[in-house]
């Protein structure tokens, strides 16, 4: 697949980074020479230097015979432009990153109109991810699949957890409901688990099945799951935002701390039933008089990420249930995340982990069955869903028969829009939706077979 991307900053080298893995055909577009070194520096991709608007460039980066065209730099309306430009040049498919509120509203009209593909908004899609992990609150993270029939969720196991010491058969026959421990992190180790393995304190586990089984399981476990009812939102900007108007739609109470009074009027403009605080989020007698101490869940979300991480922190220190942070440097980002207290959101990764999803999803309706996609374990290992389109090695045969390779686990199947977890009697047929984890390199379902 060729893929054009313009724009080289933070989402723009996520994408690189990520279709170079791919050993797709990468080509970079950026205004900055410097940008242009450091990728080429660093990855096996071609890059032009200069405007995505320029015909001369576009050309000679051969959009017309891209399949996916992205434009991701800072600018809307550059974005757009691109995309508009490099539709009417040929390229098959654009995808055009775009911040404004006011863009967003009419987001159906701009795809009509300028037949860009799809448009991506970081900060909705950041509030978004926050909303769903609000969900569960015992949760690190969450994801779905089978239009949300399917449910992955990652916690960690404390030493006074029902699940310490105990092996997978143990856990399944003692609480004999439907759920899937696909995935174990310990420590720098990943493994796809077989029914031996025994729990440990400190593991983070990622977990599949129904939204109802899950909730179960989470009760019968003794992980509270009480619901999220008071949030504190510090920070003022985008994300914020539009989280505030998906959390109120859900009747949660929501008070934003913002230190910029005109962003506080605007904003208490827009959020009538919020509470908007204006006042520095990182001062601990604001925060102690706004209730901090009452809260069920504080999300850090200004513009720093030093300053996310210490408001988390002390977050912490004040028994919050549920800390979620913002921060945009992955070396911060893994930082927060081996602790396994705090929820971490990543803009640039949620952005570009979308275009990923979108790119695979084109692609299967070629080459695989794959619909979506997602990076799972800090990045190392991966929960796919494919759709069965066609027999195969893989269909009207007892799983126990397949021989599969190692560190692949199917997880779940969706049948007739009933989701079951397989055994070794399951079988796969035509019209299923499975999903797979896995360490390996899956990119069609057949993949998963070890070859003889």
């Amino acid at each position: 697949m060729k893929v054009v991307i313009v724009g080289g900053g933070k989402v723009g080298g996520k994408l690189v980074k990520d279709f170079n893995s791919e050993d797709e055909d990468v080509v970079l577009i950026d205004i900055k020479s410097s940008v242009c070194e450091k990728i080429e520096e660093s990855y096996d991709v071609r890059c032009i230097h200069g405007s995505g608007t320029a015909l001369e460039i576009l050309n000679e980066a051969e959009v017309k015979k891209s399949n996916l065209f992205i434009a991701v730099t800072d600018n809307d309306e550059y974005n757009a432009l691109c995309a508009v430009m490099a539709k009417k040049l040929g390229a098959a498919r654009c995808v055009a990153r775009v911040r404004n509120r006011e863009y967003f509203k009419q987001l159906d009209f701009m795809r009509n109109a300028l037949g860009i593909n799809l448009i991506v908004n970081p900060e909705f899609e950041t509030a978004e991810e926050i909303s769903r992990i609000l969900r569960f609150p015992a949760a690190i993270n969450t994801e779905t699949f089978a239009k949300g029939r399917i449910e992955l969720i990652e916690f960690k196991v404390d030493d006074d957890n029902a699940l310490c010491g105990k092996a997978l058969y143990e856990i399944y026959n003692k609480y004999k409901i439907k759920v899937l421990i696909c995935a174990v992190q310990r420590g720098n180790e990943v493994y796809i688990p077989n029914g031996d393995f025994v729990i440990q304190n400190g593991d983070k586990l990622h977990i599949t099945a129904s939204h109802t089984d899950i909730m179960q399981f989470m009760r019968e476990i003794g992980i509270i799951q009480r619901k999220v009812r008071t949030v504190i939102l510090i920070g003022g900007g985008r994300i914020s935002f539009y989280l505030a108007k998906l959390l109120l739609e859900s009747g949660m109470k929501v008070k934003i701390i913002e230190n910029n009074m005109n962003r506080c009027q605007e904003l208490a403009e827009h959020l009538s039933k919020a509470d908007i605080v204006y006042g520095d989020g990182t001062d601990r007698n604001l925060l102690e008089e706004e209730g901090i101490d009452r809260v069920d869940s504080v999300v850090a979300l200004t513009g720093i990420d030093e300053e996310n991480m210490i408001i988390s922190m002390y977050a912490r220190s004040r028994k919050v249930d549920k800390i979620i942070t913002k921060v945009n440097r992955l070396s911060f980002a893994d930082l927060m995340e081996n602790t396994g207290i705090y929820s971490i959101v990543t803009p640039k990764n949620i952005t570009a982990n979308m275009i990923i999803r979108y790119a695979r999803a084109m692609k299967s309706a070629q080459e695989t069955e794959m619909r979506t996609l997602y990076r799972i374990v800090n990045n190392r290992a991966e929960a796919m869903e494919f759709i069965v389109n066609n027999e195969s090695a893989l269909t009207a045969k007892p799983l126990a028969r397949i021989n599969m390779k190692k560190n692949v686990l199917i997880a779940a199947i969706l049948r007739n829009n009933k989701m079951f977890l397989p055994d070794g009697d399951s079988t796969i047929t035509v019209g299923d939706t499975v999903v797979i984890v896995t360490t390996e390199r899956i990119r069609t379902l057949t993949d998963i077979l070890e070859k003889n």
